[in-house]
């Protein structure tokens, strides 16, 4: 057998097992959720009843309910924010307190989480006293998911603004077009994909985050991640399982209809080129 042969089984070898420890997880939490037994891990036999259970869980459900408003308010402001953070840092590479903006926006992608959970508790504690606002809730945690969503959501436009053709910007300056007809009519286009992995992106971190909501939740503002933790100390119930498999297969459709989205966009953008170069 030759090397060549070889090397590349021995590197599918290593891609199956590293599938394989990601993903072994996920698939016994789904078929554990439709386990018979009330023990998460025993199987008993098939049942649709933890199911039927989540209807009737009213703190699981508002959990879930309020997780996915943070989240998908978290992913449009995030990207809107992250966006212009990134057009900023990138067109504009000399401006005073340049370095400053950049240290602030990276600084939550380095940062322990408890650390920027903290001081933003003490921020909006010290604020709520001066003014009477904001309540510690769903605004205090969209408040921190959103700071830490700002800053994925630059780096990932930032890095697709740095690979873009100035040229094709510049050419339609000449043609007549005023900078924020550009942005729209041109650049926004061009990086359509890079907001739309922002916004699914930040829209997993939020839905998912424990940390900063343990800090800035407040009475009847529960998220589903700290209604899970809570519950795992006492033993979880498999309708925990249920949720979790209704979030994964909302997660899975979304993925699959974003990356038929995507490819179909770049198919219809090498087509245009490609005619483009004909005539």
């Amino acid at each position: 057998m030759k090397a060549s042969s070889v090397n590349a089984w021995f590197g599918r070898g290593w891609l199956s097992l590293g599938y394989l420890f990601l993903y072994a997880p996920i698939v016994a939490l789904v078929i554990y959720s439709f386990n018979d037994s009330p023990i998460p891990n025993v199987w008993r036999g098939f049942t649709l009843k933890w199911y039927a259970a989540l209807v009737h869980d009213e703190e699981l459900l508002a959990g879930l309910w309020l997780s996915l408003k943070i989240a998908f308010l978290t992913a449009c402001g995030s990207v809107v924010l992250g966006t212009l953070a990134a057009f900023a840092l990138v067109k504009y590479r000399r401006f005073w307190g340049r370095t400053v903006f950049s240290g602030m926006v990276n600084a939550p992608l380095v940062m322990p989480e408890v650390v920027v959970g903290l001081s933003l508790l003490l921020m909006l504690v010290s604020v709520q006293r001066a003014i009477g606002f904001p309540e510690r809730g769903m605004m205090t945690i969209w408040l921190g998911h959103l700071l830490l969503g700002m800053a994925y959501a630059t780096v990932v436009v930032q890095a697709r603004l740095k690979d873009l053709n100035p040229q094709l910007e510049e050419a339609a300056m000449d043609l007549g077009a005023r900078p924020h007809q550009v942005f729209w009519l041109v650049t926004l286009p061009m990086i359509a994909q890079a907001l739309i992995s922002a916004w699914l992106l930040t829209f997993t971190l939020s839905l998912d985050d424990v940390v900063l909501s343990a800090f800035l939740s407040g009475p009847g503002s529960t998220t589903m991640p700290l209604v899970i933790f809570s519950r795992a100390r006492l033993g979880l119930n498999p309708s925990v399982n249920a949720v979790a498999t209704v979030i994964i297969l909302i997660v899975s459709v979304g993925v699959v209809a974003t990356s038929w989205f995507i490819a179909r966009a770049e198919r219809q953008r090498l087509r245009e080129m490609t005619l483009a170069a004909r005539n």
